[in-house]
This record gives structure tokens, C-alpha cells and sequence, in this order.
């Protein structure tokens, strides 16, 4: 069980022999419980991203109207050298 205390170190955990036992029990289930998945045949099953059959609709990509740098700096409350101005982030 020396393992855990390494992964209790990197958590930043502080386990009792007993809380890790049972966690120990409760990994082992869930590791069984991955290996009854995979005797499962799955030969011939496509694979399935979502149980619905819906499809994204979208436009085509189509380039539209441009807008030139001046005028879309026409509504900026702010701008400095070409650019928005926007306060800092970041002090």
C-alpha cells in the first residue's frame, strides 16, 4: 500500500490504514468492474458518439461584406493607435 502514500502526498491527503483499505476495495471494484466491460463482444458494433440522430445544420461559409478597421473602430468607446482600448486585466 505504499503507492497510496505517494498519490496521498501528491493530494495533499491525510488517510487512515483503514480509509485507505477501503479505498483500495473501491478501486479494485471499479477495475473489475472495467474488466467485465471488456469480455464484453463487441465485434461488429459501430461505434457510437451520441444515442440521438440529429445532425448540425449549418450555413454555408460564405465570406460576406468586410468592414474596414476605421469603421468598426467607429463604435468603439475607446481606441488607441488603431486598436480598442480596453481596461487592464492584469495590474
Amino acid at each position: 500500500m505504499s503507492c497510496f502514500n505517494d498519490y496521498e502526498r501528491m493530494a495533499m491527503l491525510d488517510l487512515t490504514d483503514e480509509e485507505r483499505v477501503r479505498l483500495k476495495e473501491r478501486f479494485d471494484e471499479i477495475v473489475d468492474g472495467f474488466a467485465a466491460l471488456d469480455a464484453i463482444d463487441t465485434n461488429g458494433v459501430e461505434p457510437l458518439v451520441s444515442v440521438l440522430s440529429l445532425c448540425n445544420v449549418m450555413r454555408e461559409d460564405v465570406a460576406s461584406k468586410e468592414i474596414s478597421r476605421d469603421e468598426l473602430l467607429t463604435n468603439a468607446p475607446e481606441q488607441s493607435d488603431g486598436y480598442f482600448s480596453v481596461p487592464a486585466a492584469i495590474d
